[in-house]
């Protein structure tokens, strides 16, 4: 039976206790995101820094989790080591049907471990267990250990940990979900980190009752019949994100080396194509998921003796591929596994990772830096140094990767290159299709490619009124909030109409949400930029650095002067949205 509550396990990890709270406001802020920002303002610490043991650890899922399929996300939010403010990072894998199966609509951390631990979860049981001996280890071996610790229940466990990138506190450090997916922007990682945290174990060991009307099976057939029989199955089974890489490549819209280029002749190796042809393994599924947009490849290494090899297994969609591949001038689709593989290992978020050792190639180039601070030669195309830098970027070995690991403009202030630092927020996504786009990532909530398809209006003749993208932008983020509240994957959106999550939320005996979802998209929207600003984040503050205004794109040169206008008028509206609501 559905509750018009939330239920909520708020575990302490000084004490190793938790305890179940209730939580009202599920026809004011649904799940996902709305419950998340929801939470952070009852739990969390806006003038306390980051790595408080006070400040919480957010997992949240949305009233249709496991009721209908693609409602396979999770959302973590947390205070971030990147900037210290508010921040939002979604993932996939098992976590979200196993909070489900767990009777949670969130689990919420606190607190940090005497000594490092690992927290594990289920319907009816909470332990914190001492795991000294998995600090330090990759997160591949963590996996491994965690796995074989904890063996029942395999169908609905979901296993989330951190490598050494978030024991050493760079602001880089992701939360690997399942070896294949991640809540990878912002630190989550090393929030963890910071707490203690080397593992959590979410056991999906209850059930939960499905909706015995008539309309419910009726329904779910037609969503899942939608979902699989129009282009999504094979746009995104097929090819996936990574046909993206030789489309943007045509429009001169791949960000290449540091991005100097928006396009590069020699790019064959490394498309959607030519890893489906050579690289492809397999491919897998979230929870939940008909579609299974995972792709995985493989690559081989020399292991131990001369004709021995290991095959590894790697995921891999366009971003990785742009942040690890085009920006860093690697040509090869199987280098490119190779140093995903290590920036995996090691716990690193692959898309700020690769940006930001694109930045210190550059900057070593032109003399700003020597190997003095990169220890390692860098140079675009060099596949073997590249590697060597994502564990010096995990462990922090100097000072200068030290300063690198906390984002690349922190490295830029103290040795100068910011004119050519790749940020927009935090390092950029793979698209560099113009005004709209960098605008939209720039100040965007997540700083996310995502938060609202910017990338996709800079590609169709808008023109450049500053009034229509501003309103785009607003009212784009506002329908994503609401399906990243429910909480589905944005990759089903053009199917999952307001209409019809309506008529989802209807039959399972969410009446209220259903009639009401403009309504609270607005509020969610508000209320997350209402939490966004109230832990420091100053929309009007943000510089776009110069790089982005050089770029030349399929429809000519960046307009600077519709930059920067953009830019102030959408920062004016995202204070207008934080101001006209109350917490």
């Amino acid at each position: 039976m559905i509750r018009d509550y939330f239920r909520v396990l708020v575990v302490d990890l000084f004490t190793g206790r938790g305890n179940v709270v209730t939580v009202d406001g599920r026809d004011t802020v649904a799940g996902g995101s709305g419950l998340a920002a929801a939470l952070f303002n009852k739990y969390g610490q806006t003038s306390k820094p980051w790595n408080d043991p006070e400040q919480p650890l957010i997992f949240a899922i949305g009233p249709l989790t496991g009721y209908f399929p693609l409602m396979s996300k999770t959302v973590c939010a947390f205070k971030s080591p990147y900037h210290d403010q508010y921040a939002e990072s979604h993932g996939g894998g098992r976590s979200s049907l196993s909070l489900r199966f767990a009777d949670l609509d969130a689990l919420i951390i606190t607190g940090k471990a005497k000594r490092p631990s690992c927290v594990v979860v289920g319907s009816r049981h909470l332990d914190v267990k001492e795991v000294q001996y998995l600090w330090g280890m990759d997160l591949y071996a963590t996996g491994k250990m965690l796995r074989r610790m904890f063996k029942k229940g395999s169908g609905h466990r979901s296993i989330l940990r951190i490598g050494p990138a978030g024991e050493n506190g760079s602001a880089m450090a992701c939360i690997n979900v399942d070896s294949y997916r991640h809540f990878g922007r912002l630190g989550g990682g090393t929030v963890m980190g910071a707490k203690n945290l080397k593992g959590i174990v979410i056991h999906g060991d209850g059930i939960f009752p499905l909706m015995e009307n008539k309309e419910y099976p009726k329904l779910f057939e037609e969503v899942h019949r939608q979902l699989t029989d129009t282009d999504m199955m094979s746009k995104y089974h097929n090819l996936g994100t990574s046909a993206n890489v030789a489309v943007l490549n045509d429009i001169k819209a791949l960000p290449c080396r540091n991005l100097q280029q928006t396009s590069d002749t020699d790019i064959a190796g490394i498309t959607g194509e030519k890893f489906a042809e050579v690289a492809l393994l397999r491919n897998a599924a979230c929870s939940g998921c008909p579609v299974g947009c995972i792709h995985i490849g493989f690559f081989r290494e020399k292991f131990m003796e001369e004709n021995r090899y290991l095959y590894r297994q790697v995921s891999y969609d366009h971003e990785p591929i742009f942040a690890t591949g085009s920006m860093l001038g690697i040509k090869d689709c199987f280098n490119v596994l190779m140093i995903i593989d290590v920036a995996e290992k090691m716990g690193l978020d692959v898309m700020s990772a690769g940006v930001a050792l694109a930045w210190a190639t550059e900057a070593l180039e032109k003399g700003i830096i020597t190997e003095k601070e990169t220890i390692v030669p860098l140079k675009f195309g060099n596949d073997k140094g590249y590697k060597e830098a994502m564990k010096h970027l995990s462990f922090g070995t100097n000072e200068f990767y030290r300063l690198l690991s906390q984002g690349t403009m922190k490295a830029a202030e103290k040795y100068g290159g910011a004119d050519f630092a790749c940020v927009l927020g935090q390092e950029m996504a793979g698209y560099a299709t113009g005004e709209v786009f960098f605008t939209s990532q720039a100040l965007g909530l997540r700083h996310s490619h995502l938060d609202s398809a910017g990338y996709s209006y800079d590609q169709k003749p808008k023109g450049k009124n500053i009034q229509d993208a501003v309103d785009f932008m607003v009212k784009d983020e506002q329908g994503r909030v609401f399906l990243t509240s429910m909480v589905a994957c944005l990759f089903a959106r053009s199917v999952y109409t307001d209409e019809l999550l309506s008529k989802c939320l209807q039959s399972v005996g969410y009446d209220t949400l259903a009639n009401n979802i403009k309504s609270v998209s607005q509020h969610i929207q508000r209320l997350r930029w209402k939490t966004r600003l109230a832990t420091g984040f100053n929309p009007q503050g943000v510089v776009i650095p110069k790089r982005f205004t050089e770029v030349t794109t399929w429809k000519g040169s960046i307009d600077e002067d519709f930059l920067i206008r953009l830019k102030n008028a959408y920062a004016q509206r995202i204070i207008e949205m934080a101001e006209s609501i109350q917490v």
